[in-house]
């Protein structure tokens, strides 16, 4: 902006550090958009919304971001009660007219909290009169407000269309997942730590703003503090022998001193900065060397500079021919993370940016089929064979450890290796799926995480109930699931639940999941539990006779989790004892009743029955004759 500009934006509030989420991604573009071409869109731009979401931050976003980018450009940042003040001194001092010039020659107008129109009819019309100059001129206006134009009482109608001309834009409370982004992104700024899920249960609650965030997150930091060591600093004492205005003074004529003789080289190196940061780029290194005591190899810095910047442009190219989105990448803009734009590069180039797959150990043939899963077997087949096709998305639900999981990297996995040319198949947990997109907003590359999962062939989700209540997450992954179906490929999802009794489920996306299969998988019935503890056995390297596989079949076991379980304690029993795993052994550990044979045994199986874990319709009771029966049954 050059010595013209009278910019008093805060400068620590900038865009490279503001979150952008669901509820600002409209007012962020459009204001970056004014601050990258101020006078030609969205003339006036107003940002309206509640206290503490960021209206302000991106007032300052846009006069920094204008400063870079037109070092030319006149811009005025204030408020509307500064704006009143000025007007009002000037009226009365008879200096309107130079008042208004003045403002006039303002190329980029940044104007906070104009709600406080209401009651001043006066700096209304001159504000009006102002504006109606400042655009035929085309220099831009941005204003902020905690409502819209049209609900600011007591207002013009014709300032009310003045405002509402070009865009209006709101920001609204961060959702969950913008929530997590904000908070990760301050404790990475201020090197907090936290234990793991600390920040999770703090972002789940719905603070009204982002101030309040912070504010929350500052009693958590004061907290975690209490039982540290306390103390507080020395004040630092006055300088002896001297009162306060004479210091002040001498400080002042030390300053003239050294104003004085600053130096050809960091005039040079101030101009370098105030180049590369029009450019775009970061300016660290120069702005590091501008604090040396000593003048440094200047001519060798700002060659070693411009070379780098040359190398990032390149790097850039080469990226985007593989990757549109991946240009504008803040790497590309900074010669300090050489490295890390230079690995981009290479993983584009190489294809290494799909998502990760399905697990390779889990595959269809070592799957175990009977009657309480094999429907979901059949349609998990059936979208092998014609993936996008036929049910999609099919989506599997049923208690923990009853095999979904191993059916979805299964289907996974024979999808990759279907065809003549290997799938991108993506694989990923509905929890990991909430963690990317929050690193991703918190990062600045949700596109390119967008991208990663469009591009792929398949997309797998296990335990998709996790999406519930967030609401960012929920708005993507509708956004993913209909760009997936649309391109004709396949969706399969695992779920504790069907998804109409999944709670906090968006209808949007509840009718979508039903939309194709919904499929249960239930509790291993016997003939599969006997099939599964025969398996797990020998692969365990135990017996696994038929006398056992009987024994052990009879137990009402919910998953294979717990059939798993049961070898491995008989397992253990075993190895304790020195006997080997056979039936006695089972009936023994499992705290099982010995088999029973004839009427003598009757009575005794009658007062034992109830601690058999045995099915009703599978106890086979023999009798020496019907007489007998007969004569029991009359007792």
């Amino acid at each position: 902006m050059g010595g013209a500009s009278r910019v008093r934006v805060d400068t620590r509030l900038r865009f490279d550090n503001l979150v952008v989420g669901a509820g600002n991604r409209l007012a962020v573009a459009a204001a970056r958009a004014v601050a990258e071409s101020p006078g030609a869109v969205y003339n006036p731009l107003f940002i309206y919304g509640g206290t503490g979401l960021g209206k302000t931050h991106l007032l300052s976003a846009i006069g920094h971001l204008s400063e870079a980018l037109h070092p030319g450009l006149d811009v005025e940042y204030l408020s509307l009660l500064d704006f009143v003040e000025q007007l009002l001194a000037a009226t009365s001092a008879g200096h309107l007219e130079a008042f208004t010039s003045r403002y006039e020659r303002v190329g980029l107008l940044l104007i906070d909290d104009v709600q406080f129109l209401t009651g001043h009819r006066e700096m209304q019309a001159e504000l009006l009169k102002l504006f109606e100059r400042m655009q035929r001129a085309g220099r831009q206006i941005v204003l902020t407000s905690d409502r819209p134009p049209a609900e600011i009482p007591d207002v013009d109608a014709r300032l009310v269309s003045r405002l509402s001309g070009g865009l209006i834009a709101d920001v609204t409370a961060p959702e969950f997942e913008t929530r997590m982004a904000i908070l990760r992104a301050n404790c990475e700024e201020r090197k907090l730590s936290f234990q793991d899920g600390v920040l999770e249960e703090m972002a789940a609650f719905s603070f009204a703003s982002v101030r309040e965030l912070q504010g929350a997150l500052n009693r958590l930091v004061a907290h975690q503090a209490i039982g540290a060591e306390s103390g507080r600093a020395a004040s630092a004492p006055e300088p002896a022998g001297r009162s306060l205005g004479e210091f002040e003074s001498f400080l002042s004529d030390v300053s003239k001193d050294v104003a004085h003789a600053v130096e050809s080289w960091q005039s040079r190196l101030s101009a370098a900065v105030q180049h590369w940061r029009g450019e775009g780029y970061r300016t660290r290194v120069i702005e590091r060397a501008l604090s040396l005591a000593k003048e440094p190899d200047v001519d060798g810095l700002l060659k070693t500079f411009e070379a780098a910047v040359d190398h990032l442009r390149n790097l850039e190219l080469t990226a985007t021919s593989v990757d549109p989105a991946l240009g504008g990448d803040a790497v590309f803009r900074d010669p300090e993370r050489m490295a890390e734009a230079e690995d981009l590069v290479e993983r584009a180039l190489a294809g290494a940016t799909p998502p990760e797959g399905p697990s390779p150990s889990f595959v269809r043939s070592a799957f175990e089929v009977g009657t309480s899963n094999q429907l979901a077997v059949h349609a998990a087949d059936a979208v092998i064979a014609e993936p996008g096709t036929k049910y999609n998305p099919l989506v599997f639900y049923g208690p923990s450890g009853v095999g979904k999981t191993h059916l979805l990297n299964a289907i996974g996995n024979t999808l990759t290796g279907t065809g003549a040319a290997p799938k991108v198949v993506a694989y990923v947990h509905a929890q990991k799926f909430v963690d990317e997109l929050i690193a991703a907003i918190q990062g600045g590359s949700v596109e390119r995480w967008r991208i990663r999962y469009r591009n792929a062939d398949a997309l797998i989700i296990d335990d998709v109930q996790f999406v519930a209540g967030k609401e960012r997450t929920q708005e993507e992954l509708f956004l993913l699931f209909n760009s997936i179906v649309a391109a004709g490929k396949q969706i399969v999802m695992t779920s504790d639940r069907p998804p109409a009794e999944i709670p906090d489920l968006e209808a949007r996306l509840r009718s979508r999941f039903e939309g194709g299969l919904v499929v249960p998988i239930q509790a291993p019935d016997r003939s599969l539990r006997e099939r599964l503890f025969a398996k797990y056995l020998t692969e365990a390297g135990r017996n696994a006779d038929d006398a056992l596989l009987a024994v052990l079949a009879e137990q009402p076991v919910q998953s294979v989790r717990e059939i798993i379980g049961v070898v491995n304690r008989l397992g253990l029993a075993s190895d304790a004892t020195g006997v080997p795993v056979d039936a006695a052994l089972a009936r023994a550990e499992l705290g099982l009743a010995t088999p029973f044979a004839g009427v003598h045994a009757v009575g005794s199986a009658t007062r034992s029955s109830r601690s058999l874990m045995f099915d009703a319709e599978k106890l086979v009771w023999e009798w020496p004759d019907v007489s007998a029966r007969i004569v029991e049954e009359l007792r």
